[in-house]
């Protein structure tokens, strides 16, 4: 059975640092993308940042280029995302997803796996 378990949200004032984490288990194969999405109060669910677990590759949306950086320790199983320069427009519930079709980092339809999420809030 495949579980996602995110942790590592806060609260914190623009322009501070925050590192979320992504526990993965009960995937049959090393080359699955894991994926952080985040949500905020009103709005939809986006995409923010996407690693290749076997070859590390890395992809990010627009929004946070530079800011964050998605990295894993696969002896941990655990995908992190570094997120820097905070501005209030990150604030957000914040899920780990994994499973389902992707390409180039970007995943066609809905992830198959999710975590339970991690809220972020930044204030100004």
């Amino acid at each position: 059975q495949v579980q996602l378990v995110e942790s590592g949200g806060g609260s914190v004032q623009a322009g501070g640092s925050l590192r979320l984490s992504c526990v993965d288990s009960g995937f049959s194969s090393s080359d699955n993308a894991v994926g952080w999405f985040r949500q905020a109060p009103g709005k939809e669910r986006e995409w923010v940042a996407t690693i290749y677990r076997r070859s590390g590759g890395t992809y990010y949306a627009d929004a946070v280029k530079g800011r964050f950086t998605i990295s894993q320790d696969n002896a941990k199983n655990t995908v992190y995302l570094q997120m820097n320069s905070l501005k209030p427009e990150d604030t957000g519930m914040y899920y780990c997803a994994a499973g389902g079709l992707v390409f180039g980092g970007r995943w066609s339809g809905t992830p198959a796996y999710w975590g339970q999420g991690t809220q972020v809030t930044v204030s100004s």
